[in-house]
């Protein structure tokens, strides 16, 4: 029966675990490919986001251009 249990303990480490890992990063490996719709979210909001920041950006930019016009050169 010892032979029986090491003979099991064998098997399943040299192939039973080995494809399990396999398998189990592959999927793992799918799963990452693929944004989730949280993620996709957070996207939207931050592009939405740089998007003020650059229109905020432009509006400072006019504003010193016509306060000191040659703010750029200093």
């Amino acid at each position: 029966m010892g032979e029986l249990a090491t003979l099991a303990v064998i098997l399943f480490l040299t192939i039973g675990l080995p494809l399990w890992l396999v398998l189990h990063f592959v999927t793992r490996w799918k799963q990452s490919r693929e944004i989730s719709r949280d993620d996709e979210q957070m996207l939207e909001e931050l592009w939405a986001l740089s998007q003020r920041l650059d229109d905020r950006i432009e509006t400072l930019e006019r504003i010193l251009d016509d306060d000191h016009p040659n703010w750029r050169e200093k």
